[in-house]
């Protein structure tokens, strides 16, 4: 049996890291496509070096351009990958425009598709990621669900294609892999922090680099009473930048973090600001409280459970959530249990 797995950005990465060692332990053949979303080094190479992933069989060095563009020039490439290999089936992960090219390039080629991470809804409909995980479950023939209520959500939209609730794959990643960070990295040694002591923040979603969105979201950060870690994605480097924002108070952009140090970083953190889907699940699984910069998201349980709060580019909801930020005492376990790697790779094999 063979699998094409399509990947672009650093949650799938990481997400795909598990379960290509899954697929070979069940005697799959995996083939790695490498879409290029992510080109810049800290937030590409460096996981097939730290996350031990075989390296890609296709790189299409696609890079960061507009969605329609972008798509555009995936989907062709995909397509003919997919003709050229002929897999049993296709897999992508998430949300990204790297997952809904795969998505229609298997369409197009007639493959079967299989899509990791069905059934997560915002509501949200301004985000480009739900139009694109909309699309993306219409065209799968399997559909694997975190939980209970992304499989509802499949049933209620009456989407075609079979689900199986089978955990997160980042659960698995996380669980595994943050307390090899913790040991190995000296993230905290280089910037001077102490565990507990500090904000860890990412932006990176298209709305948040616009410069009106940005500038306030910095200002609140600004305003916090403990130092701010940014590792700056290359998008919000440049816009800090082009439009000349001053960066402020205790706040630190540095440059983007391989994987172990970030999960050092954000696992030892008082409290994680951030806009990433991704980064909302594992702050819940290091057990640190998280405020999204985000009108809205897909993980819905961290917020009823009140371990992360919306606060979207407002600076009095930015500042007050990170000063009140802390963890529920009672902290179900969500989306799995470290094993969905292999229920994915039992279910293809099947």
């Amino acid at each position: 049996m063979k699998v094409l797995s399509v990947v672009g950005n650093r949650p799938q990465f990481v997400k795909s890291a598990p379960l290509s060692v899954a697929l070979r332990d069940a005697g799959i053949d995996e083939v790695l496509l490498h879409t290029g979303q992510h080109y810049d080094r800290e937030l590409s190479g460096v996981f097939f070096e730290e996350l031990d992933l075989a390296e890609p069989v296709y790189r299409l060095g696609i890079g960061d351009l507009p969605r329609d563009e972008m798509l555009a020039r995936m989907e062709p490439r995909i397509e003919d990958a997919i003709r050229a290999e002929r897999p049993d089936w296709v897999l992508v992960f998430g949300d990204t425009n790297s997952t809904l090219a795969g998505a229609r390039a298997a369409a197009s080629a007639g493959a079967p598709l299989a899509h990791v991470e069905s059934g997560m809804r915002s509501g949200d409909w301004s985000m480009p990621e739900e139009h694109n995980r909309v699309e993306t479950d219409r065209l799968s023939e399997l559909l694997f669900c975190s939980d209970e209520r992304a499989a509802r959500t499949l049933a209620d939209e009456r989407m075609p294609g079979r689900a199986k609730i089978v955990g997160d794959v980042m659960a698995d990643a996380c669980f595994r892999l943050a307390p090899i960070a913790r040991e190995r990295s000296r993230v905290l040694e280089v910037l001077g922090l102490e565990p507990g002591a500090y904000v860890a923040a990412t932006i990176h979603r298209e709305a948040n680099v616009r410069p009106d969105r940005l500038l306030r979201i910095l200002v609140a950060l600004a305003q916090a009473d403990e130092p701010v870690v940014l590792p700056a994605h290359p998008r919000t480097a440049h816009a800090i930048e082009a439009n000349g924002i001053r960066v402020e108070g205790q706040v630190r952009v540095t440059a983007p973090l391989g994987y172990l140090d970030f999960a050092a970083l954000a696992s030892q953190a008082r409290a994680i600001a951030t806009d990433s889907g991704g980064l909302q699940k594992e702050a819940y699984w290091y057990g640190v409280p998280c405020v999204t910069l985000r009108p809205s998201t897909e993980w819905i349980d961290t917020v009823e459970l009140g371990a992360n709060v919306l606060a979207d580019d407002d600076p009095a909801r930015i500042v007050a959530g990170i000063a009140r930020a802390a963890m529920p005492a009672d902290r179900p376990a969500l989306y799995g249990d470290g094993h969905a790697a292999e229920r994915i790779a039992g279910d293809l094999a099947d």
